[in-house]
């Protein structure tokens, strides 16, 4: 399910950037708006940043080889990574060039009602993808915070079309503000200042979306909540005194590794300890669907216990 709702959320998401990237070069063409010309960009980032992430999500669903036995779910994260490159470059750092231009020669817009049209005309399919994104994520985030959500998600694309849509909504605002001063003071630095603004936002995401995939990338453990069910579904067997230690990590968004040593006792024999494995691994399963690769080592309980 929060795979299906992710994908939904991309697709929405690029069908509207895609419209939103032509009217923008359109208005661009036509005004010789520099803030119009940077959303067109950062348009054309999105949309590829989108299928970016579709192509990641497909790929990712490849069955395990004998190179790659672990599966490719991780490909999620470096398609979401690529996307924080491109948004940085693409859309962020053209925006900065385009704005230092414009700043430094500044033009008076012609026809520039058709750029606030067509900025209105923006602001409205994003906000529709940004509500979808965040129809989606609400039915998993499970009553976090945005911030918590953007943070502990292990799911990339959700986090990544909620600072997309987000971020591209300010720029929106950015560059009607700009535009709009444009028009009042018949002075097109506004124009420049406005992208320059946009450049900097573009950035910023870019930053905040590499920080937080490099994260998953390298590896991250499970959220305590899964960590706590592990816990518990583990002692809840029985045959197992304590949990020794525990290891997690993602091996991709809906794939977790789980790795522990288990306390059994010194008098048990074989047999009984190999079911105590066998029923320990089945109930940790059942807990949490998503451990799909697990490891349970069985060991003598050493620690005494002090009156």
């Amino acid at each position: 399910m929060a795979a299906e709702g992710s994908t939904k959320a991309v697709v929405t998401a690029l069908a509207a950037n895609l419209g939103i990237a032509i009217s923008k070069f359109v208005a661009a063409a036509i005004t010789g708006s520099a803030s119009m010309l940077a959303e067109g960009v950062h348009s054309v980032a999105d949309s590829t940043n989108q299928a970016l992430l579709l192509v990641g999500g497909k790929r990712a669903r490849r069955t395990p080889t004998a190179l790659h036995p672990f599966g490719y779910a991780r490909e999620r994260y470096i398609y979401a990574f690529l996307v924080a490159i491109i948004l940085f470059t693409l859309g962020g750092l053209y925006a900065l060039y385009e704005s230092w231009h414009k700043i430094s020669h500044p033009q008076e817009l012609s026809s520039p009602l058709i750029a606030v049209a067509v900025l209105l005309i923006a602001m409205a399919l994003e906000g529709y993808a940004l509500r979808t994104a965040v129809a989606e994520a609400n039915r998993t985030r499970n009553g976090q915070g945005w911030i918590a959500f953007v943070r502990r998600a292990r799911a990339p694309e959700l986090p990544v079309i909620l600072l997309e849509d987000a971020g591209a909504l300010l720029g929106l605002v950015l560059a009607l503000l700009g535009v709009g001063l444009s028009i009042i003071t018949g002075n097109g630095i506004f124009d420049g200042i406005a992208t320059g603004c946009i450049g900097l936002l573009l950035v910023s995401i870019a930053v905040i979306l590499a920080t937080e995939i490099k994260s998953l990338l390298i590896g991250e453990s499970a959220v305590p909540e899964e960590v706590a069910a592990i816990h518990t579904a583990l002692l809840s067997t029985p045959g197992v005194d304590r949990v020794i230690h525990l290891r997690t990590m993602h091996l991709g968004p809906e794939d977790l590794l789980v790795a522990a040593k288990i306390a059994v006792d010194a008098t048990d024999n074989g047999a009984t300890i190999a079911a105590t494995i066998d029923d320990a691994e089945t109930r940790l399963r059942q807990a949490l669907p998503a451990a799909r690769v697990v490891y349970l080592e069985p060991d003598i309980d050493r620690v005494t216990v002090t009156a």
